[in-house]
């Protein structure tokens, strides 16, 4: 009877410290379950701090009406550029990155030339002879003179220091013309319509 109490004893205090154990294990488990959750949102929240958008003003130069806005997103190692323009003469314009965020002077020949930090030779966007990081291209103003442009590119960021790639500090200017790509080192697009200097 005794070795009966003794087992019973036994069997309780064993299944006690099971149960024990078993929140033990529980406890245990929720708190890795909102560590991973933790971890999760971290990761995240770092990839919405990883956007950086910024917004260009684009003045009217040259006595032209042209004007506009340019929006710069990077995510990911990827720029994405969103223009819209007003008040161009219908047709074909250019549009440049330039060295210099200045459009102090009447004709914008304050920011400089087009930005070209590999010092290649003018060309369209991507040729294998050469181009410049700032040689973006044409588009087309309707019979209003409205005028949208679209591009994304892995070879600018904002604001990453590295001379070759980082817009900051740079202007985009729109042309009265297009760019024949082929006039060394502008492309003959002819005068500054629009500036609006790229600064944070």
């Amino acid at each position: 009877m005794k070795k009966l109490g003794t087992l019973i004893a036994a069997a309780a205090i064993l299944a006690f410290v099971g149960c024990k154990n078993e929140k033990k294990d529980m406890d245990s488990m929720d708190d890795m379950n909102d560590s991973i959750q933790m971890n999760s949102e971290n990761q995240e929240d770092m990839k919405m701090e990883e956007a950086k958008t910024l917004s260009v003003m684009m003045e009217s130069k040259s006595k032209s009406t042209a004007q506009g806005e340019a929006y710069f997103t990077e995510e990911n190692g990827v720029v994405k550029l969103e223009a819209k323009f007003t008040g161009l003469t219908p047709g074909t314009h250019a549009i440049h990155l330039h060295e210099k965020a200045d459009c102090s002077a009447d004709d914008a020949t304050s920011a400089g030339g087009h930005w070209n930090p590999t010092h290649s030779k003018h060309g369209k966007w991507g040729d294998a002879e050469g181009y410049h990081k700032g040689d973006i291209g044409n588009f087309e103003a309707d019979a209003d003179g409205v005028g949208k442009v679209s591009m994304q590119t892995d070879e600018w960021c904002i604001g990453c220091g590295d001379e070759t790639k980082d817009i900051l500090g740079k202007a985009v200017i729109v042309h009265e013309g297009k760019d024949d790509f082929t006039t060394q080192p502008t492309g003959d697009a002819g005068g500054r319509v629009s500036c609006g200097g790229i600064i944070k």
